[in-house]
């Protein structure tokens, strides 16, 4: 039987090859079972341009993969019995109700099958930044189909309505009820973040895009101009590089992706598993309900076959399993746990590729290492 120290090594000896390779810049993995830190380990530079390393408390801007926070704040606050997962959004934000949006629940928004899952296609990125801006904006949106009826990514749109949810019911940007309920209690505060403050900025691991392989480029320009996630958001505000290591993107809160170490997520979903030193952020009834499947069928934004729990994605990367929940980013990184096995993983890395490969291998490793 493999030790927890053969895990370890292993997967720091994959990590290397994947930096050596040039297939990665740089790397973290963590993975907690059973409330114990079991994998840390790093590999790369976090800043080409300085040769600084990645270490385990390095953060780094792994877009979606914290959406996997946005939606643990949600669950405190309903187990808090501040609003319920089938209160409709209006009942805490009555503007959201315009253009016949008022049967819209936060189940249909964790689920993403609310039906609303574009932003005007003038958007900027200055305009993401603008909170109130962007909330109005969504607020005045159309139902792209009857709620509940339909699942389709809500790639932007679930972070603002999911932080303005908050921010009514609590009367704080959800950045600083992550820094009260999640990050603070567990001690990764300066490792889980929404907004960024810039004067933090200076730790980030700095992104660069990997290069995008001919066949998807000829692909992604013999796509059909009206496709659905063509009209959900321009293409100008497609996640890359340049975007994810501006200043004013890092400070903002725009909860639909988000800033973190592998230690700092992994940690936050192995608290929702168990406890951890001593602090668990759900009850084990209130998980149950968390990680239940809603919806699963073809999603109606980008095309493919989905399942949705409330606020986490079904099977992990590479299809683990049925009782792995969690959230993959632009870029590759990952993070999840497993009611099953008791794991929480997550890998985050600054190299943003086309494909979940480095997650999927390291996660398969670990779980087939220390897992059933």
């Amino acid at each position: 039987m493999k030790t927890m120290n053969d895990v370890q090594t292993q997967v720091q000896k994959k990590i290397d090859e994947l930096v050596d390779s040039g297939a990665e810049r740089g790397l973290q993995v963590a993975a907690y079972k059973g409330g114990d830190l079991v994998v840390d380990a790093v590999a790369g530079v976090a800043d080409p341009a300085t040769g600084r390393k990645v270490d385990s408390g390095t953060p780094f801007y792994c877009y979606s993969v914290v959406k996997g926070a946005a939606s643990t704040i949600t669950h405190i606050l309903v187990e808090r019995g501040l609003f319920g997962y089938d209160t409709p959004v209006v009942e805490v934000w009555p503007e959201f109700g315009a253009h016949g949006k008022e049967k819209v629940t936060v189940r249909h928004v964790l689920s993403h099958t609310a039906g609303v899952p574009g932003i005007p296609l003038t958007t900027t990125i200055e305009d993401l930044c603008d909170w109130d801006k962007m909330c109005a904006a969504i607020a005045d949106q159309e139902l792209w189909w009857e709620p509940g009826t339909k699942i389709g990514y809500h790639a932007y749109t679930f972070g603002y309505i999911v932080g303005e949810i908050v921010r009514r019911t609590t009367g704080k940007p959800i950045s600083k009820v992550l820094v009260e309920e999640v990050s603070g209690p567990l001690g990764v505060d300066k490792e889980l973040y929404f907004g960024m403050p810039r004067s933090e900025q200076k730790r980030l691991g700095v992104l660069e895009d990997a290069p995008m392989p001919p066949e998807m480029m000829a692909q992604m320009a013999n796509m059909p101009k009206d496709l659905p996630m063509f009209k959900a958001a321009p293409m100008s505000l497609m996640p890359n590089a340049a975007f994810g290591n501006r200043e004013d993107t890092l400070a903002a809160d725009i909860p639909a992706g988000g800033k973190t170490s592998a230690r700092a997520i992994a940690k936050m979903y192995a608290s929702l598993l168990g406890e951890v030193d001593g602090k668990r952020l759900l009850s084990p009834s209130r998980l149950r309900e968390a990680t239940t499947v809603q919806f699963s069928g073809p999603d109606q934004v980008f095309g493919q076959p989905t399942t949705w729990t409330l606020g986490y994605a079904v099977g992990g990367i590479g299809a683990v399993a049925d009782t792995v929940f969690g959230v993959g980013g632009v870029g590759g990184s990952f993070a999840c746990g497993d009611t099953a096995s008791g794991i929480s993983f997550a890998l985050t890395k600054n190299r943003l590729t086309q494909d979940f490969n480095a997650s999927t291998t390291i996660l398969k490793l670990v779980m087939d290492s220390i897992g059933r």
